[in-house]
């Protein structure tokens, strides 16, 4: 079968066949892409991650976790295509398996970059129509997101202990900017951490505790209360501001809801 090269969002040029029989997605929110493209029987492989749809991680090989692959697990699935992401993934892993398969890396910290990401895997996997036009609605769905009249300061925590922080340069700070809201983190990093003093000087408007990749829940709720008196507490979705794939069609509406209630 014929090769075509593409280049990544690494700057990478590898070398992929025209048409990609055998996939391999290490990134859950781009494994659900793969299957809302219509690449369902091409993926043959994901991670234990890539819990979204139901039907995918039930039946698909699991080739290990993101930040740790069974290479042979891999190599007993031939794949003809890898696709992979700069942060979600080991670059330990990705330059074991790029020795021995095409290996097509993302890096995404704005929804541009997602954007593209879609358009470019449409093209990829000969799914460039249904691609386009997904990448169209959630352009649209985006553009109509009606943010809240007054700007607020938000503290998105994803990991509890130590406390950490989605700070700038991140996917998620760009999505809560497409809310209309600040990053109180901006000026600390990508993935500040800081302890509950750092926290409370900040005193954020809203603090926003995720779902992933720590479970926060409503246990953790009073410390946060003690911690920032005044702030808006809120248990949030966190594949809704993380999973950068076709999930971008639900997220819109989820956080016009989230931005009236804050």
């Amino acid at each position: 079968m014929p090769l075509k090269e593409y280049t990544d969002q690494m700057g990478r040029t590898i070398s992929i066949s025209s048409s990609p029989r055998r996939i391999i997605s290490l990134v859950p929110s781009q494994t659900e892409l793969l299957v809302d493209l219509g690449l369902t029987e091409e993926l043959v492989g994901i991670t234990k991650f890539c819990i979204h749809p139901d039907e995918i991680f039930k039946t698909k090989t699991r080739v290990g976790g993101t930040k740790k692959v069974d290479l042979q697990k891999v190599r007993d699935l031939q794949p003809d295509l890898i696709i992979a992401n700069k942060e979600e993934n080991s670059e330990k892993d990705i330059r074991a398996l790029e020795k021995e398969f095409p290996v097509w890396i993302s890096d995404i910290k704005t929804l541009n970059h997602a954007l593209s990401m879609i358009e470019s895997l449409g093209s990829i996997c000969n799914r460039k129509q249904i691609a386009g036009e997904m990448v169209r609605d959630i352009k649209v769905k985006f553009e109509a997101l009606a943010l809240h009249p007054e700007k607020r300061s938000v503290l998105y925590f994803i990991w509890q202990d130590p406390y950490m922080l989605a700070g700038e340069d991140t996917f998620i700070d760009d999505v809560i900017k497409q809310c209309g809201w600040t990053n109180a983190a901006a000026g600390m990093g990508r993935y500040p951490e800081l302890n509950s003093s750092e926290i409370s000087d900040l005193k954020p408007d809203v603090i926003l505790l995720s779902s992933e990749p720590f479970p926060f829940s409503e246990k953790h709720i009073e410390a946060f209360k003690i911690m920032c008196p005044e702030s808006k507490i809120e248990l949030v979705d966190g594949e809704m501001f993380s999973w950068y794939g076709s999930r971008l069609l639900k997220s819109p509406a989820y956080l016009e809801v989230l931005a009236r209630h804050v």
